[in-house]
């Protein structure tokens, strides 16, 4: 008898907390403090663990944020454990955010951080229609390379040269977040 995989996404709980926190701590090379996995709690389905055959591998966490009249939602951390890669778990998990957005209908953009060097994450993120739209110098502390790209998609119709000055506003009130996948 063969048993077919299942991938699965659950909500994440005071209960299964220390599961997202040892995922992240594996997964990314930054930590994250106490006032992130408290805000996390809050974000009902912005925030996700994600099972493959009943084990807990991978998580995706979001934040809505506003700057000026756009609403954006920014993907904190995406990841999957090394060995449950190229599945299709970061699929999952990023299908699940952007059917979040679509059904909401109000956000102009979604976009995230990453690691310049991490050229699996970035390939992963463009095969969803996501642009690299700016490079930040120095973004990470104590890690390296230091630099991010910023990488986004649009939903909406923006004027032309909005996007870089609301990344360029916007891109220091998010130091110390992350997104790493290296594919699916």
């Amino acid at each position: 008898m063969t048993r077919t995989a299942a991938i699965e996404l659950g909500d994440c709980t005071h209960h299964n907390l220390k599961q997202l926190k040892k995922i992240n701590s594996v997964v990314f090379p930054v930590s994250y403090n106490d006032r992130f996995y408290l805000d996390v709690l809050e974000s009902g389905e912005l925030c996700k663990l994600a099972f493959y055959n009943d084990i807990v591998v991978g998580a995706v966490c979001c934040r809505i944020d506003t700057l000026g009249h756009q609403r954006r939602l920014y993907i904190m951390t995406l990841g999957c454990l090394s060995p449950y890669r190229r599945l299709g778990i970061g699929t999952v998990m990023l299908n699940h955010i952007l059917n979040y957005v679509e059904n909401d209908g109000n956000f102009d953009n979604i976009f995230l951080h990453v690691q310049l060097n991490n050229e699996g994450a970035i390939a992963f993120y463009k095969k969803f229609g996501f642009e690299v739209v700016d490079k930040k110098q120095n973004y990470y502390k104590r890690i390296e390379p230091a630099d991010a790209y910023v990488l986004q998609k649009n939903l909406k119709n923006i004027p032309e040269g909005t996007t870089s000055a609301i990344i360029q506003q916007n891109g220091t009130t998010m130091n110390g977040t992350s997104s790493s996948i290296d594919s699916n």
